[in-house]
């Protein structure tokens, strides 16, 4: 099957941030995109806005159901969408040719050569970061990122005479497997999206299977962490990264400066010079390390990793600083695993020392919640004041005992509020603020605008 093959591409849920840069990607291959979304969030304005039409009802748009038509449509659907969702159900029930978002992914990298970052943590930010500095260096990349990269303001990085796909890897659904790289990269292999994985062997084993993926002769690049018999094979090479110098690209000389990082690189027993990052955090350093190290294998110059590094101005919504002055501080950051949530913590209080964090979270997805329970309290404890938000559902149905009531009880902090998001600014207090760092991958992001206009 080809993409050539339709002249329809309808994409169901086309709001979400890996759905959207697939639909913006079959625009450019001057494709008919339509899609369906249940609320007109900003994405789908911004795919309005470049003549993608929207339909927000329940059901089919007239042109879909023409016959003479039906054999050039394609749908797309990510596992967001329910089984019995309308739409979804009648492409199904009268036989249209039907695709999941990854397999989509699988079908349009596999004829370029493509880098794929995988892991729990950190691949968004690896991803969008190698994307920028690959395209920054005249490298003619495609990247599919799962954020808007701040560079660009897009989540679709696009060159028509593309050499390379970059392809941010995702777990969930197991979605990864439908890629065939030639170079892949795994950050981080932590347990997570439990509704899928029942226990972090199968977790170890479904990223054993994307290795297994990758083309003969190709490369693969683990975080100095991850156990290296996830790779059981022998005809593609293993290169290791991290904080160690025993890896085969390490950092060290790690300062924190400004709001940003300094650090040094060595690959492969050659110094590649000394970099500054606009983004605070060790692990941010070992995302940029992942970066530099695969940009070096793609013959990228030192001068050319350095430039784009110190020019490379983040990810929307990660460690994304607002404001930022003696008086106030303000942070916003993706962060919904407990670890995710320790290192912006942790982060912020290096770069912002002797100063008071308040912490606005909202947990999302009922199962993390029910699994990372005593993780969540204890990361979470580590702020100076709490405001916890109720669990946002997603997909997911409620699970009876688990709510933010019984999170909030574990959590050990002096001063702490439970609050609903809708009541959110019935008690917040911007004159009691010095830090405030807002957590979470629902819907707090809406949150992110008015408590700028305030504090600012």
């Amino acid at each position: 099957m080809n993409l050539k093959e339709f002249k329809y591409i309808y994409f169901l849920g086309i709001g979400g941030i890996g759905m959207s840069s697939l639909a913006r990607y079959c625009s450019l291959q001057n494709k008919n995109v339509l899609g369906y979304d249940r609320q007109r969030s900003e994405m789908c304005v911004e795919l309005e806005n470049e003549e993608i039409s929207i339909n927000y009802g329940k059901l089919v748009p007239k042109i879909l159901k023409n016959k003479k038509v039906k054999e050039k449509v394609l749908v797309i659907y990510t596992p967001a969408i329910p089984h019995d969702n309308n739409q979804l159900v009648f492409f199904q029930k009268n036989c249209y040719q039907i695709m999941k978002r990854a397999e989509l992914l699988g079908m349009i990298s596999k004829d370029y050569f493509t880098i794929a970052i995988a892991g729990t943590h950190g691949k968004t930010s690896t991803c969008t970061m190698l994307s920028h500095v690959l395209k920054n260096s005249g490298v003619n990349c495609t990247a599919f990122l799962g954020g808007i990269s701040r560079n660009y303001n897009t989540n679709l990085i696009y060159s028509e005479k593309s050499d390379v796909f970059i392809i941010e890897a995702d777990e969930y659904d197991r979605s990864f497997h439908c890629l065939e790289p030639d170079i892949a990269l795994i950050t981080s292999i932590d347990i997570d999206h439990t509704d899928i994985y029942s226990d972090y062997e199968n977790l170890v084993s479904s990223f054993q299977i994307f290795t297994s993926n990758i083309n003969t002769g190709g490369v693969i690049f683990l975080e100095e962490n991850i156990d290296t018999s996830i790779v059981d094979r022998d005809d593609i090479k293993l290169i290791r990264y991290g904080l160690d110098h025993s890896s085969d690209s390490f950092v060290d000389s790690i300062k924190y400066k400004n709001t940003g990082m300094s650090f040094n690189v060595n690959f492969n027993s050659e110094k590649l010079g000394s970099f500054d990052l606009q983004m605070g955090g060790i692990y941010n350093v070992v995302n940029a390390l992942a970066t530099l190290s695969i940009s070096k294998l793609m013959n990228v110059s030192n001068e050319n990793l350095i430039q784009s590094i110190e020019n490379f101005i983040g990810i929307k919504r990660r460690y994304d600083i607002h404001i930022n002055n003696r008086n106030i501080v303000y942070i916003d950051d993706y962060a919904h695993h407990p670890v995710e949530i320790e290192n912006c913590i942790v982060s912020t209080r290096n770069l912002f020392p002797n100063r008071h964090i308040t912490c606005v979270f909202q947990p999302h997805l009922f199962t993390r919640t029910e699994y990372f329970m005593e993780e969540f309290a204890e990361a979470l404890s580590l702020s100076d004041k709490l405001i916890l938000l109720d669990i946002y559902p997603a997909r997911e149905e409620e699970i009876p005992g688990i709510n933010s009531e019984v999170l909030y009880d574990k959590c050990k902090v002096e001063s702490k509020e439970l609050v609903k998001i809708d009541e959110f600014f019935n008690s917040f207090e911007k004159d009691k603020v010095n830090i405030l760092l807002t957590m979470g991958a629902g819907d707090i992001s809406k949150l992110v605008d008015p408590i700028k206009k305030i504090l600012q």
